[in-house]
């Protein structure tokens, strides 16, 4: 059955819709030998569907990891500076997996790594509103502080919900947050705590919609999601 290419690249697993619709506007994928175009058309039964020459992947099982990223990494597959990537650590799995979302260089925790391109949309896209929990370390006037992340606010020129804002333990000067959001923005609790007048002394996610990160894992170790946390992600509303 037909369907469109970017479709059927992020169904087999080879990359994000987004991806997979910039792979084609550069070239990269091939129809039967003739370079595809954004809103081509294949069925991969019929048709040879080929990536830098490579030919598509077959459709067979997904992967699907929890990784507890640790501090000094960062979320990408290859880094122009030559730093540590997530890639590195999950590279024993046997597959080509990308991470879910980002977490920045000085971040910790909670990072899904997958080859299933419906899966990364449906957690990533804004209309689905998958929530995304940090215990975050803070310094400064906590008191001030916590209205403000509890209210609304603008980043980058748009407003963006209020967080879901619970105080934990303090020991001396640093107090500790669960901080729960479910937008996406580039470093958002870092900046929200910022804006607040926090200064974040250590930031670790533990939960994004269902899945709450394993205690058991140490940092930089991995393992595969179980059937019943794979199938909690994939009936986030």
């Amino acid at each position: 059955m037909e369907e469109r290419l970017q479709k059927l690249l992020s169904e087999r697993g080879e990359a994000s819709r987004r991806t997979a619709e910039e792979w084609i506007a550069a070239g990269r994928v091939t129809v039967n030998g003739a370079a595809a175009r954004l809103g081509d058309r294949a069925d991969p039964d019929r048709d040879r569907i080929e990536i830098d020459g490579r030919p598509l992947r077959p459709a067979g099982e997904r992967t699907y990891l929890m990784l507890n990223k640790p501090r000094g990494y960062v979320t990408t597959l290859s880094d122009e500076k030559g730093r540590r990537t997530v890639a590195q650590l999950v590279s024993g799995c046997g597959r080509r997996v990308w991470p879910v979302g980002r977490l920045d260089l000085d971040s910790e925790g909670l990072l899904i790594l997958t080859d299933d391109g419906e899966l990364t949309q449906k957690l990533l896209h804004p209309s689905h509103e998958v929530e995304k929990e940090y215990l975050v370390w803070v310094t400064g006037d906590t008191a001030r502080g916590l209205p403000i992340l509890c209210a609304p606010m603008e980043l980058d020129g748009e407003p963006i919900a209020p967080a879901r804002v619970r105080r934990g333990r303090v020991s001396g000067s640093v107090s500790q947050l669960s901080i729960t959001i479910h937008q996406g923005k580039n470093r958002q609790v870092r900046r929200m705590c910022e804006k607040a007048g926090l200064r974040v002394e250590r930031l670790k996610r533990i939960r994004e919609g269902a899945l709450e990160l394993d205690r058991t894992l140490a940092p930089g170790k991995w393992r595969a999601l179980a059937p019943d946390e794979v199938k909690a992600l994939l009936d986030e509303k």
